[in-house]
């Protein structure tokens, strides 16, 4: 072959990973994206772990609009359960992974960033940057300084309720601990769970854990813990748990056998007054009830704790992003087309198009038609920009040999099987867990 390449080119092909996928890409008709990535037709594959009703056919909605404007780009995806997929990331990222693939942002981005398991993107995000608030932007910045994300989605924890609960039976949204917990007594009585809980995953008991530690002990000391900073035996730690024991006798029986889904359908069907979750339980209101269900679905920020720290009002509020693998077979060959994919995914139009099939998903993106959100979206969007300090949530902002199966969700559902237990030995095995793990 007789390539005449500009210096242009030289620089696209080392953006492609090689001559081979420049060739691929550039041959026939091309689509030049806004960051100058060449690519039009050929494949490329997804790993996501979007299973639910709602984000499944969202995704397969915004990778359709994706191969239609894109000159019909395939793309192949690998749809694996929500924590199969987070519990074997680490394999599955060491093995042969799709090109692209859904995760979060926070720390658990930075830690496979670092571990060589994630490809930069800094000349996408360059094209897309001015699109992103500063926020969302440092929230996909790997130790070292590259870009390896692009943020696409979020929704902050809230505690759940239905307005025609409340309403039949007089309720009162509360907005201190006493108030809160004389609420779940009367619920108790009226015939309701007070609380559904639901952790048979593992991980939604840690949205309790992070909120209760965020009011009593604040931000700083949220972060610092997570991150090995601060120890588990601290007596701050055992605050949380003798604080956190005061509702667990208003939680759903069982469990740890319900999964969250079951959870929003105690909530959905009136048989549990409230449920402390991400707005992502709106999904499982429009996938399993009615428009008349999802229009009665509110919520209120999680309540005062008589602490300074109050004051931050402080939530979880994940980010949910698009990442590219680097031990892909495919992705050489594929560059073109994931990096097309994921300057696709940082448009306003595209996270619409998946927030409209799941609702509990806000679009980070700043042209993201914000006139079509329903008020409980709107009223989303209002707590996040309303708090001072946002976190990530448990497992996202502390390294996820710790927060997984083996570590963080085994602890609490321990704790939650006797929550009146002194906890000095249970942060003792905490503590000595933390300390086992190699070093990041």
């Amino acid at each position: 072959m007789n390539l005449d390449l500009s210096r242009r080119d030289v620089l696209k092909i080392a953006g492609y990973g090689s001559l081979a996928a420049f060739i691929a890409a550039c041959g026939g008709n091309t689509n030049t994206t806004t960051s100058g990535i060449t690519a039009k037709g050929g494949s490329m594959s997804l790993g996501s772990y979007n299973t639910d009703p709602g984000n499944k056919k969202g995704t397969q909605a915004l990778v359709d609009a994706f191969s239609s404007a894109n000159g019909g780009t395939k793309v192949k995806i690998n749809t694996v359960d929500h924590g199969t997929f987070q519990n074997q990331i680490s394999s599955y990222l060491q093995g042969t992974p799709e090109d692209a693939f859904t995760w979060f942002s926070g720390h658990r981005m930075r830690f496979f960033a670092s571990k060589g398991l994630a490809t930069p993107i800094d000349d996408v995000w360059d094209a897309v940057k001015s699109n992103y608030t500063e926020g969302f932007a440092a929230s996909v910045k790997g130790d070292d300084g590259h870009v390896y994300a692009v943020p696409t989605d979020y929704y902050p924890w809230a505690v759940f309720y239905r307005k025609d609960v409340f309403a039949a039976h007089g309720y009162t949204v509360p907005t201190n601990w006493d108030a809160f917990k004389a609420l779940c007594v009367q619920m108790k009585k009226d015939g309701l769970i007070p609380i559904a809980m639901a952790d048979k995953d593992g991980w939604p008991a840690q949205g309790t854990f992070d909120i209760i530690n965020l009011r009593l002990n604040g931000y700083d000391f949220h972060t610092e813990l997570l991150t090995g900073k601060q120890p588990w035996t601290d007596p701050r730690v055992t605050a949380v748990y003798k604080k956190w024991s005061e509702i667990t006798q208003y939680y759903s029986p069982a469990l740890s056998g319900l999964t969250w889904q079951q959870g929003a359908d105690q909530l959905l069907r009136k048989q549990a007054g409230m449920y402390l979750l991400g707005l992502f339980v709106s999904d499982e209101f429009k996938a399993s009830g009615s428009p008349a269900d999802l229009d009665q679905l509110d919520f209120f920020p999680f309540p005062d704790l008589g602490t300074q720290y109050d004051a931050e009002k402080a939530l979880d509020a994940p980010i949910d992003v698009y990442m590219l693998t680097k031990k892909s077979p495919t992705l050489s060959a594929d560059l073109g087309q994931a990096k097309a994919f994921m300057e696709f995914v940082s448009k306003g139009s595209t996270q619409v198009l998946y927030w409209q099939n799941a609702p509990g998903s806000i679009p980070t993106a700043s042209d993201a038609d914000k006139s079509q959100y329903p008020a409980l979206t709107a009223k989303a969007v209002q707590i996040v920009s309303s708090a001072k300090r946002i976190t990530q949530y448990f497992d996202r902002d502390s390294r996820p040999d710790f927060s997984g199966p083996n570590g963080m969700q085994g602890f609490l559902l321990k704790f939650l099987a006797n929550p009146s237990q002194d906890t000095t030995s249970l942060q003792g095995e905490m503590k000595a867990f933390w300390d086992s793990l190699p070093p990041e």
